[in-house]
């Protein structure tokens, strides 16, 4: 079992990402929030096409920026609904559940995936070192063991 002000750090983490990249319609993302969660040269990896999407954090960023300011995205929730973490010494792994809606060009769209978070204790607290992940599609189910 992991001490309690671990579990906490790790939790406030991961939350503060979902929060960051989530927004209702009128608001603007607090994407910015981003920055100080990875380490400086940390990765985000969106795995669910043929070919893995792999940014720094300014590129994700900025990619996210872009789709928002071109009027495209509206508005963006996720939201993590179950995870596994583990920890030794000062390294942590975080497979993380989440659903997600949005709101892309006036349409409404929902789904759900998984997350691989590994984050690093550093002098400043728990940082994220990579995310990559992966959405449920057609032939692609969330086993029941991560929901």
């Amino acid at each position: 079992m992991l001490p309690d002000d671990t579990t906490a750090a790790l939790k406030a983490v991961i939350d503060e990402f979902f929060q960051a990249v989530s927004f209702e319609t009128g608001q603007t993302p607090a994407y910015a929030r981003i920055h100080g969660l990875f380490i400086e040269d940390g990765k985000l990896i969106r795995n669910s096409g043929e070919v893995p999407e792999i940014s720094s954090v300014g590129e994700f960023i900025a990619s996210r920026e872009q789709v928002f300011s071109s009027g495209a995205l509206t508005s963006f929730e996720e939201v993590e609904v179950a995870e596994r973490t583990e920890v030794f010494g000062s390294v942590a792994h975080r497979l993380s559940t989440y659903t997600k809606r949005s709101t892309v060009d006036g349409e409404a769209l929902e789904g759900a995936g998984v997350i691989s978070t590994q984050l690093i204790r550093t002098p400043a607290g728990w940082k994220i070192s990579s995310m990559a992940w992966d959405d449920e599609r057609p032939g692609l189910d969330i086993p029941e063991r991560y929901r």
